[in-house]
């Protein structure tokens, strides 16, 4: 979802500004106090102690960065979803709320888990490192937990050898740019509700679209097997493989706004709970 590591600036920052506020307190400050002339005037004297710009630039900052870097790491954080991997519950453009700690309290940067909580569940939306390149999050939903035995065959999912029963829809909103895009590509999608555990949902597939039938999985201990909702455009553990735990970010619960492109204006007429 993202290419800039934004937690590592935000940490350096964090780590700098605080440096330099806490230097100032205890040395430079001290410092400049003790250079004072008693024969110098009142002027010059609080000209002397005055603390430098670039000093109180960063003890303004450090506060603000220290509360923001607590918030995003062990709270909630925003991302933006980039591809439609996801549709129709997520769409290019919708800036979504993320759950940190929901599936336990992380250190930022190394994701190194340090409180455990709640593990992911069946059918739980999920932002994840990718696996072959953990500098990118992806999110997907979850469908495989820990021992599940997965197939998918003929474009239905299978969990534990059991069928995941679908509905048949029509009553979908769709963005116009993804009907666009598929009338381009002289594609007609299908939709269907679906249920994993307590999430209700709705799926895309492409009846025209073939895929490879019949293959298996079974996801290993601390791992999770994921794919999108848009089915027949997601790349996802069906073709790379499973999400080891300690790659998890958080849970993916809001949508808060939706602006695909930077000369448009936002919209806010999708808000809604991520089902």
């Amino acid at each position: 979802m993202q290419h800039i590591n934004f937690a590592l600036i935000l940490v350096l920052a964090v780590f700098i500004t605080g440096i330099i506020t806490l230097l100032e307190k205890i040395i430079f400050a001290p410092k400049r106090k003790k250079l004072q002339l008693p024969s110098t005037t009142e002027d010059i004297q609080t000209s002397s102690l005055k603390t430098p710009a670039w000093i109180a630039f960063c003890q303004s900052i450090f506060p603000i960065l220290f509360l923001v870097l607590i918030f995003r790491s062990f709270l909630f954080e925003p991302y933006q979803i980039p591809s439609g991997s996801m549709i129709p519950t997520l769409h290019p453009g919708d800036f979504i709320l993320v759950n940190k700690f929901d599936y336990g309290l992380r250190l930022p940067v190394t994701g190194h888990k340090i409180v455990s909580v709640n593990k992911p569940k069946r059918g739980d939306v999920m932002v994840f490192k990718f696996p072959e390149n953990p500098n990118i999050n992806y999110i997907k939903r979850v469908v495989g937990l820990p021992g599940d035995h997965i197939r998918y065959e003929n474009k239905l999912l299978y969990i534990n050898d059991k069928l995941v029963i679908n509905k048949h829809t029509t009553v979908v909103s769709e963005h116009e740019e993804d009907k666009k895009a598929d009338q381009k590509n002289d594609l007609t999608p299908t939709f269907y509700d679906e249920q994993l555990g307590k999430h209700n949902f709705k799926i895309k597939i492409y009846p025209d679209i073939s895929y490879d039938n019949g293959t298996r999985w079974t996801v290993p201990k601390g791992m999770y097997f994921v794919m999108g909702d848009n089915r027949d455009r997601s790349y996802d553990s069906r073709f790379w493989g499973f999400v080891p735990e300690e790659n998890i970010v958080g849970k993916a619960i809001y949508v808060w706004m939706h602006w695909l492109h930077w000369y448009q204006l936002p919209k806010f007429s999708r808000n809604q709970a991520i089902p």
